[in-house]
């Protein structure tokens, strides 16, 4: 069995974009428009579906939902014309925002509320053997949030620059300060039983949940609330 110890992010991390300027953004604008989803079954598409029929959208029949697309090329099939609406990632969304190719009109992260995003998961047999490794982990991870917590976006940006060869230190850091702006990234590892039934509601919604699972069933927080005392 594989269990859940420790969560790094809670917010969907996609926005909306939008191939042309919307002074006053509304859901409804997205009917009868073209709009390139994530692939089905994935996180990112039924965040998706979960907010657009929290706003009133059918996504089956409202919009023209595109989702034959690879995940990697979807970016590049709405730089070249395709799609009226999509969904993306930062820095992808920013940075087309930054060209003129689009603009961010809403966030699916705020508008689906608080969910188990981004999780560490092990198989209990390696707790078992290796309760130490995981523990050392999550302490690792415990520091790494409270730090990200206290520190502003610009020295943020500066540590993980390395990473985004491609990407201007500038908009690390506007990105940065957005998912901090939205509560994105989680500030301690525990994974909260209200984001657990949250998510399991919109995998139902999706029709990707056969059943329903109970909390204490996946998630162990043991650790992460020992972790937290220490």
């Amino acid at each position: 069995m594989i269990v859940c110890l420790g969560q790094l992010t809670k917010t969907d991390g996609t926005f909306l974009v939008s191939r042309n300027p919307i002074d006053h953004f509304q859901w409804e604008d997205l009917k009868g428009k073209t709009f390139l989803g994530q692939r089905k079954g994935g996180m990112p598409q039924m965040v998706g579906e979960y907010v657009l029929k929290e706003n009133g959208i059918d996504p089956h029949h409202d919009v023209e939902m595109v989702q034959n697309i690879d995940f990697g090329n979807i970016p590049s099939a709405f730089a070249s014309g395709t799609g009226d609406f999509v969904q993306l990632f930062e820095p992808q969304a920013t940075l087309f925002e930054q060209e003129g190719i689009g603009h961010i009109v809403d966030s699916f992260g705020t508008q689906s509320g608080d969910v188990p995003y981004t999780v560490y998961m092990a198989k209990q047999s390696y707790l078992d053997d290796h309760q130490h490794v995981i523990e050392s982990f999550t302490r690792a991870l415990y520091r790494a949030q409270q730090w990200v917590k206290q520190t502003d976006p610009a020295t943020i940006a500066e540590s993980i620059d390395p990473y985004f060869d491609d990407t201007p230190l500038e908009v690390i850091e506007q990105v940065i300060e957005r998912y901090q702006d939205q509560g994105s990234y989680a500030t301690s590892p525990v994974l909260e039983e209200e984001g657990w039934y949250h998510l399991q509601a919109m995998m139902a919604e999706a029709g990707e949940l056969p059943e329903e699972i109970t909390y204490n069933t996946l998630v162990n927080r043991d650790i992460a609330e020992q972790i937290m005392k220490e």
